[in-house]
């Protein structure tokens, strides 16, 4: 990520170095005044964004919403509203893929953010996870393209991330291709903080970490906010 100045925000899944876990990151990033005033905080068995000032706030649509929630041993995380279509359409048996047919792209034009999404599901040797991303098709916005991507949960150490932009632009470009193999090393501290400091220190704001054990499905979280940070 040293090399990206603006990924926007992102999605990792996959396992940890001793097998014994599986990892589930969400970040994002900021360029504008409005989207930098956020934190993460804890929210039930997930995490909500907020305005770190909320004085500050001038438009909390797409900016504020439930990245991650926990269903029974999966685990949702998502970059927008579109994480509560997941849980309601799993709570009642359908499926990933079913929620994400409703939705399309962010409506934030001439952007039109895609919508990146992801599933854990915990249950040891049968791990696998899906990510999963819906954006314009190659920038017009008369068309949703959907894309959904399955992995078994078996390779130590290993992951894949998936973000909203290539880098930075105006407008901003799109994610493209498969997602990306990215290293996961480490226990969750240091996991943690190596991410983040591979994350542009101008336009980083929140970070979201969780380990979850594979057998007992306990976990364990961490979250980085940068502007809690600059009050230390």
């Amino acid at each position: 990520m040293n090399n990206l100045s603006y990924p926007g925000r992102g999605i990792i899944i996959g396992t940890s170095e001793d097998k014994s876990c599986g990892v589930i990151a969400y970040f994002i990033m900021g360029r504008s005044e409005n989207s930098r005033n956020r934190v993460f905080v804890p929210y039930e068995d997930g995490i909500r964004t907020q305005a770190f000032d909320p004085s500050k706030m001038t438009d909390p649509s797409l900016i504020i919403y439930t990245p991650v929630r926990l269903l029974d041993r999966t685990t949702i995380v998502t970059n927008g509203d579109q994480t509560d279509t997941i849980y309601e359409t799993m709570a009642r048996g359908g499926t990933f893929e079913d929620a994400l047919n409703t939705r399309t792209f962010e409506p934030d034009a001439p952007n039109y953010t895609p919508r990146i999404s992801g599933i854990l599901n915990a249950n040891g040797s049968l791990s696998t996870y899906r990510l999963s991303i819906l954006k314009t098709n190659d920038g017009s916005p008369e068309a949703c393209c959907r894309f959904y991507f399955h992995y078994e949960n078996k390779i130590p150490g290993i992951g894949h991330l998936i973000h909203t932009y290539q880098d930075d632009g105006n407008p901003l470009p799109s994610f493209a291709s498969e997602p990306k193999p990215i290293a996961i090393k480490g226990n969750i501290d240091s996991f943690t903080e190596e991410l983040w400091n591979s994350l542009n220190e101008d336009n980083r704001v929140s970070l979201f970490a969780r380990y979850i054990n594979l057998n007992n499905y306990n976990f364990e979280t961490r979250i980085i906010n940068k502007n809690e940070r600059n009050l230390e």
